[in-house]
């Protein structure tokens, strides 16, 4: 007996189980997302940094470098939750920009995302050394092995090697920024201007971390380095938060 064809594929369509739609995040979602992202960020980085680290570590003195941790060992270690925070969001906030932009242009929203990625695995192997130096500085038997001499100079390695680290994972960051304001640019989401000055500030970050590299007297710049970095950054990553927290409401 032939079957006809039609018959036997309509049998075979009808015998399969319904399949759904999957859900996805919905830009607006994922906007929200980012926007809380960067206001998050900035208020971790900002702790994390300045209130933290820079509270702490004094150039060219490992001996009081040492005291200060030492003797606030509760602060260091409230700057490495938020480091580990910072580490924890800017993936969140890679996944959710990728979704703002897929849709507009797939291919240069998934290499920025990887971009920003790459920064958060450096970032990640970064904050390895802030457990290093508590390991030394919580330990008096260590340091009493060591000598204090001896352990002043490896917290004070585990620091640098921390900013070397984070240093080459700004090298993605800026690239992805860079992506960022040229996404901005390309599809009219946002403004022109911000698109431009995000990218500024991406590639600011990537001529800060050569300059650190290649200048053995960077350290008599650094002031104006940081200023060329941080200008563009504050006001082009802000601006694209309070964009992105708009754009979720609209």
């Amino acid at each position: 007996m032939t079957i006809d064809p039609a018959v036997s594929a309509a049998a075979t369509t009808a015998s399969r189980p319904t399949l759904t739609a999957r859900r996805t995040t919905s830009p607006k979602t994922a906007a929200l997302i980012a926007g809380v992202g960067y206001v998050l960020l900035f208020a971790l980085a900002i702790f994390a940094n300045f209130l933290v680290l820079e509270s702490m570590v004094v150039t060219d003195d490992p001996s009081a470098t040492f005291d200060n941790i030492a003797s606030s060992t509760g602060l260091f270690r409230l700057g490495l939750v938020a480091f580990l925070a910072v580490f924890v969001i800017d993936i969140a906030v890679a996944w959710a920009l990728h979704v703002v932009f897929r849709d507009h242009d797939p291919d240069l929203s998934l290499l920025a995302a990887w971009a920003r990625l790459g920064y958060t695995v450096f970032l990640g192997v970064a904050v390895m050394e802030f457990f290093e130096v508590l390991h030394i500085v919580d330990d008096p038997t260590r340091v009493a092995t060591l000598g204090r001499a001896q352990a002043e100079l490896q917290v004070t390695a585990a620091l640098e090697s921390f900013d070397a680290l984070w240093l080459i994972g700004l090298v993605a960051f800026g690239l992805h920024l860079v992506l960022l304001g040229s996404m901005i640019i390309r599809t009219g989401l946002g403004s022109r201007l911000m698109g431009v000055i995000v990218a500024i500030a991406g590639v600011t970050y990537v001529i800060d971390t050569i300059a650190n590299a290649a200048m053995p007297n960077y350290e008599a710049y650094s002031g104006a380095f940081l200023a060329m970095v941080a200008i563009p950054s504050m006001i082009g990553e802000g601006w694209v938060g309070l964009w992105l927290l708009s754009k979720a409401r609209s």
